[in-house]
């Protein structure tokens, strides 16, 4: 079993109940949550234009490889009614694997840890939240840190 962190967004439609049940569904099908951050609303990032979301944190254990865990996640955006227009677009759901374990993953589907993360406070508030001291494994710089030092201004406010 490993532990992998994700972070869930939505900016359509019921944003809370988008995020409940995605994480009633990766219960389901990834693994066991073992802990889940408070709801943030943050701007659009990207596609500025565009309501705003509700992004949170889960920490799963799974049994599931990396790979699968994404064929897992995207699956279950498509059963959510997500639908891929265009990057950084409007999205009933998102999910995103930001960690799996200490992995270093760089393929064409799959970068390992979350290529951008920690150019985003919309991530790193509520992986924060859950998770400060986990270390980036290729940044050697633990969560927390990676917050201090984020340049990304954007207001994250904790909505529940």
């Amino acid at each position: 079993m490993q532990k992998i962190l994700l972070h869930l967004g939505s900016n359509q439609g019921w944003r809370n109940r988008n995020l409940l049940r995605a994480r009633q569904l990766l219960q389901q099908q990834l693994g066991k949550e073992i802990k889940a951050s408070a709801c943030y609303e943050t701007s659009a990032w990207g596609l500025e234009d565009q309501p705003d979301f509700l992004n949170q944190a889960c920490l799963y254990q799974t049994a599931l490889a990396p790979t699968q865990a994404l064929e897992t996640a995207l699956a279950i955006e498509q059963q959510l009614g997500r639908v891929r227009h265009r990057k950084w677009d409007q999205r009933l759901i998102d999910i995103d694997l930001i960690f799996y374990a200490d992995e270093i993953i760089q393929t064409p589907q799959l970068t390992l840890p979350h290529p951008w993360m920690q150019e985003r406070r919309f991530v790193l508030v509520p992986v924060a939240e859950i998770a400060p001291e986990w270390v980036h494994p290729l940044l050697a710089k633990t969560v927390a840190q990676l917050l201090e030092e984020c340049q990304d201004r954007g207001e994250v406010v904790r909505v529940c």
